[in-house]
């Protein structure tokens, strides 16, 4: 083994680690009756999840990749497929057909050992695999769980309050007073460079490949993301009632599951709430509002405006007057909580703005962090796409049309998932997800 080998060994390790405890904490969240139960309606039983992460590893690194046997091919197979299903049929409910947790948790710890074994010892980066080829089906597991433990805190969002049990030392939401006053960018002509180069990058999901420029017209850009208080505005203005605000699956999707507020806020007494983590508070003017595609997209069109293209947001966020690109808004130092209000450090969102060290070259805030930001962009491959050989369904089965560009970050987001190159996406009327928007001209 090569010294770079041994780091890279030591740092899989740590990072693996660093996952499965993260993991531990949140199940710990979720009470013991609520284990079975589906809080996201299209969205496998909490317990699932806590088998489906161990299994993922094991079905990719010690199946896919090595070529060797796993740990229980019955759970393997059991807890095989963690994506969204389309629809019900797809869902297995009730307790008595999933594993008790005690089973399930005793697979996770053997499935644990012989992962960490074979990241310790077992030849992981072989050019003549393509499954291990630069260390791929490494690379795949270590960002595949701070993916679902994003997803596993929009279904504790919805899980009723008496069912989960807030971890100690965890700080009151910051709520802010009013939200800053509307302001614009303008954002020069330029190019925007999207997607990774597959020579110069250590991983990368498929759809982030390959690297390509996009000329982009000038445009205007709002400074921050559209607040509760703007959102609250088209509300009182009756947006949600107007049918020309609406494309025609949102109108369906409002009309059929009688949509008339975004779904983090609850009606009461007259005024609204926000429903928190761990409590329901005031509504917060000042937080960036959580919507689906379809609620964004009404808004903007109230506005007499658009949602940015997924080529304009890079252009917004990576841009600089001299014409360079930056690997983050603010330029190329890492990450840090000074950036911005991503990797799991709070539980809600904070105040627009609250972040002026992470603003972008054009002074725009917020574009990595606080919520992951919808695009008008379709989700599909770029020209050249190949499925990756570890996960080949991964993005494949999302290229419907259904399905829009997300960009940014949320709360709830990884440090390791910020990279420029890394795209997140939804269906248009999925309204759980942390996801906020601005709007163009």
């Amino acid at each position: 083994m090569t010294l770079a080998m041994d780091l890279d060994r030591d740092a899989w390790i740590d990072w693996y680690r660093t996952n499965r405890r993260r993991s531990r904490e949140l199940f710990e969240i979720a009470r013991a009756e609520a284990y079975y139960d589906r809080p996201i309606p299209l969205r496998n039983p909490i317990c699932f999840y806590e088998g489906h992460l161990p299994a993922f590893s094991v079905n990719t690194l010690i199946k896919r990749g090595l070529k060797e046997r796993g740990v229980d091919d019955e759970y393997e197979t059991l807890f095989e497929r963690g994506i969204d299903p389309e629809d019900e049929t797809a869902v297995r409910n009730g307790g008595s057909q999933w594993p008790s947790r005690e089973r399930i948790l005793s697979y996770g710890e053997r499935a644990d050992r012989l992962v960490l074994e074979a990241l310790a010892r077992k030849d992981m980066v072989r050019e003549d695999d393509p499954a291990l080829r630069g260390g791929l089906a490494a690379y795949t597991i270590l960002e595949h769980e701070p993916m679902h433990q994003e997803t596993l805190r929009y279904m504790w969002h919805r899980l009723p309050y008496d069912k989960k049990v807030r971890p100690g030392r965890t700080p009151p939401p910051v709520t802010g007073g009013d939200p800053p006053r509307p302001a614009t960018a303008r954002i020069p002509a330029g190019t925007a460079t999207l997607g990774l180069a597959r020579e110069r990058a250590p991983f990368g999901w498929d759809n982030e490949f390959p690297e390509h420029r996009v000329e982009v017209p000038s445009f205007e850009i709002d400074v921050h993301d559209v607040t509760n208080r703007d959102f609250l505005e088209f509300l009182e203005a009756g947006g949600y009632s107007r049918r020309d605000l609406w494309d025609e699956e949102g109108w369906q999707w409002r009309a059929r599951d009688s949509i008339e507020h975004p779904l983090f806020w609850e009606r009461e007494d007259g005024r609204f709430l926000w429903r928190g983590m761990f409590e329901r508070i005031p509504l917060p003017a000042a937080w960036p509002v959580y919507v689906s595609h379809a609620e964004a997209r009404a808004y903007a069109a109230w506005k007499g405006r658009l949602l940015p293209t997924e080529a304009q947001f890079h252009r917004a966020a990576y841009g600089t007057p001299e014409g360079t690109e930056r690997s983050y808004p603010w330029g190329e130092e890492p990450p840090d909580p000074t950036r911005g209000n991503f990797d799991f450090a709070s539980w809600d969102p904070l105040p627009v703005g609250s972040f002026p060290a992470g603003s972008s070259a054009w002074g725009v805030h917020d574009l990595v962090g606080n919520g992951w930001e919808w695009t008008s962009t379709i989700f599909e491959g770029f020209p050249g796409f190949r499925a990756m050989p570890t996960y080949p369904q991964y993005s494949t089965d999302f290229f419907d049309g259904n399905h829009y560009v997300m960009k940014g970050a949320s709360p709830a987001t990884a440090k390791e998932l910020l990279r420029r190159s890394f795209r997140n996406w939804f269906r248009g009327n999925y309204p759980y997800v942390y996801a906020t928007f601005r709007t163009v001209k």
